[in-house]
């Protein structure tokens, strides 16, 4: 038995493998979901009191207004600061210092707890996460799971998730587009059927338009080709729709910003939207009113569509290196919230044509394509981000980073990869190594609480952003040295290795005593 759970900067949808239709289905959680279909659970968190017991989570916060309000008790949006190398100021609660990993957890927690006595104690418990996150948001979403008591816990990309939730049978080449709140994420995923097999069936291409001959087996691998992510999402919308409407003179605020998000959703459907808002302190009201053209202008303004030619160009270059071009491509799967926006729609379809473009599962994607991997589909996935250890650069006079895994390597990982260390003075103690995780220079976002409200920005520069794992007073000690080292000889050994959920684990061999000093140890747990 398993459950998935698609956590989102807005939204998370809760999924759980039927044994008897041998189906996924999407679950309600009384007082937690929405009414909408499928059951969406809002990504809130009220702090009526800083424990996990004084929490408000969900639905129950929209229920009762308390998202409404300039309230510092109220956060929306918590997923972006999980994890992120750029932390700011967060309000503290009856004297209680937050962060975003303790208001997560409580809001995982609280989900995971009615998640259990709804569908009563599967065992088995699939995450999915960004594909630009760092290691240290996969553990922190492991750990919180764990401490629940699940069995087995296990992580997958949400878009690579996407590709297997719309159902598609026989090897196809799927080119996911994942939109939410918070990233926009591009996966290109190979789905493998049983070489050995021999077809039963043929699949008809959607929508009428010519049949190809493809095997209707459920496909037993998922290769992923190429992927791509950011932090960019419909969050950063309704910042630029407030932005909008605070420049004709409607002030800046909790309930501004809940409104320009209505009016962005409505627009998803009509062309023109409208609310109300009244400011209580001032008496003034104020008419926010905007049309879909006025609407894709701001977009244009705040460069969404080279956003997305960038991430769409990167990943077909990455493609075109394993021997895929867009020409082969069977399907595009937009999924997400902000991919539910005309003029997301109509860009895929400028590109790919209507005959490859599905947006009907805009949802509930990624939460069902999670299950397939606890039903034993295998998922071939490579590094994201590189990982490195740090050194000091005598020639520009700075510490720099080494990379000893590149972005690009499959995962998990077979054979490690070795690193010797010496001793550098006469009875040298320990050895200290820094390792860290490499991104490239546009993933380094900022995020900070201010007036009130979350906001995230990323940062410019050309510097590779980097998140050290063990950069931290008890950490960069990966060897105690016993008897003490000397300059001269190695004296270590560190094999590096990634396993099925892309964390990097170390091993530290002492060459001359032949002792095991670490074994396979995560290097964000060490301690």
């Amino acid at each position: 038995m398993a459950i998935a759970v698609d956590f989102g900067t807005s939204n998370t949808v809760v999924a759980r493998w039927n044994p008897g239709t041998e189906q996924a289905e999407t679950l309600a959680l009384p007082g937690l979901s929405g009414s909408t279909v499928p059951p969406l659970v809002p990504s809130l968190v009220y702090v009526e009191k800083p424990a996990a017991e004084g929490v408000l989570v969900g639905q129950a916060v929209r229920d009762r207004g308390l998202d409404l309000a300039a309230d510092p008790r109220f956060f929306a949006n918590i997923k972006r600061g999980i994890g992120a190398p750029l932390q700011g100021f967060l309000p503290e609660i009856d004297g209680a210092a937050l962060s975003f990993e303790q208001l997560g957890e409580w809001f995982l927690r609280s989900l995971l707890t009615q998640v259990r006595q709804v569908a009563g104690d599967d065992d088995s418990l699939v995450l999915t996460v960004p594909v630009d996150s760092f290691e240290a948001y996969r553990l922190w979403l492991g750990d919180v799971a764990a401490a629940l008591e699940f069995k087995e816990v296990r992580l997958i990309d949400e878009p690579t998730a996407a590709a297997l939730g719309y159902g598609l049978s026989g090897e196809q080449t799927l080119l996911v587009l994942d939109f939410g709140g918070g990233t926009l994420d591009w996966s290109l995923v190979r789905l493998v059927a049983p070489a050995q097999r021999q077809p039963t069936g043929f699949l008809l291409k959607w929508r009428g338009q010519g049949a190809a001959q493809k095997s209707a087996q459920k496909p037993e691998v998922a290769r992923v080709l190429a992927k791509a992510g950011e932090n960019l999402g419909g969050a950063d919308i309704d910042q630029w729709l407030g932005a909008h409407f605070a420049a004709q003179g409607v002030p800046d605020g909790a309930v501004v910003r809940r409104l320009a998000e209505k009016i962005k959703i409505a627009l998803s459907d009509q062309t023109e939207a409208a609310e109300a808002y009244f400011d209580d302190t001032t008496f003034d009201t104020y008419d926010l009113a905007l049309t879909r053209p006025q609407f894709e202008a701001i977009l244009s303004q705040n460069q969404f569509f080279e956003r997305l030619e960038k991430g769409l160009t990167q990943v077909i270059q990455q493609g075109q290196r394993q021997g895929i071009d867009q020409s082969q491509i069977d399907a595009v799967l937009l999924v997400g919230g902000t991919a539910q926006i005309p003029a997301v729609q109509r860009w895929a379809i400028d590109r790919f044509g209507a005959e490859l473009v599905r947006c009907d599962r805009p949802f509930e994607a990624v939460a069902q394509g999670a299950l397939q991997i606890a039903q034993g589909l295998a998922v071939e996935d490579f590094l994201y981000h590189s990982y490195g250890i740090r050194y000091w650069d005598r020639r520009h006079n700075r510490h720099s980073w080494h990379a000893i895994l590149p972005e690009g390597q499959p995962y998990p990982m077979g054979q490690p990869v070795e690193l010797t260390l010496g001793a550098s003075v006469e009875k040298q103690p320990s050895i200290e190594l820094i390792i860290g995780e490499i991104g490239a220079a546009s993933t380094q976002t900022e995020v900070y609480f201010e007036n009130g409200r979350l906001v995230t920005q990323t940062l410019g520069g050309s510097s590779p952003s980097v998140q050290p794992l063990n950069d931290r007073e008890g950490a960069r000690t990966i060897a105690q040295l016993n008897p003490p080292g000397f300059p001269g000889s190695d004296r270590v050994r560190v094999l590096f290795r990634v396993d099925r959920d892309r964390l990097l684990c170390i091993t530290v061999e002492d060459i001359l005593t032949g002792d095991t000093l670490l074994d396979n140890q995560p290097v964000v747990r060490l301690s």
